[in-house]
């Protein structure tokens, strides 16, 4: 099986949170052939991890591991490029899909996934809003 991780599915893998358990059950019960990622979840990651820190959720200590763990693991990930054509579809999808809420980095996270729709099985978010939205475009989301 072929998966897509938005960043706050990925983050759960790294940090224990609301949703950690499902998600390594999930993993523990299928056959992970690949993880898609977007190449924004590079910066997103980070930015994620910083805010936990900035909020005292992780000490600075525990959120440089976390980075440099990511980033050892880059590897094992097929990260989606960010070209003009991304940024094309993303404009595309936020003209489509704007009342809906759909925003800038969901916009370019849901544009990757797109971008593959044939070579993955299942989509994961934590987002009620791109999850909804992604579900709308045909994908078999969790």
């Amino acid at each position: 099986m072929n998966i897509f991780l938005d960043t706050s599915s990925l983050f759960k893998l790294y940090h224990k949170e609301t949703g950690t358990a499902e998600l390594l059950d999930f993993f523990e019960k299928n056959e992970i052939n690949g993880i898609f990622l977007a190449e924004v979840t590079k910066v997103e990651f980070s930015s994620t991890v910083w805010k936990k820190c900035r909020k005292k959720d992780l000490s600075i200590e525990k959120g440089k591991l976390l980075i440099n763990k990511f980033q050892q693991d880059s590897s094992k990930f097929s990260f989606i490029s960010q070209d003009s054509n991304l940024v094309s579809l993303a404009l595309v999808l936020l003209e489509k899909h704007w009342q809906d809420g759909l925003r800038t980095l969901d916009a370019l996270q849901l544009a990757s996934s797109v971008s593959i729709k044939d070579k993955i099985d299942k989509l994961f978010t934590s987002d009620i809003v791109l999850r909804a939205i992604a579900e709308n475009e045909g994908f078999n989301c969790r």
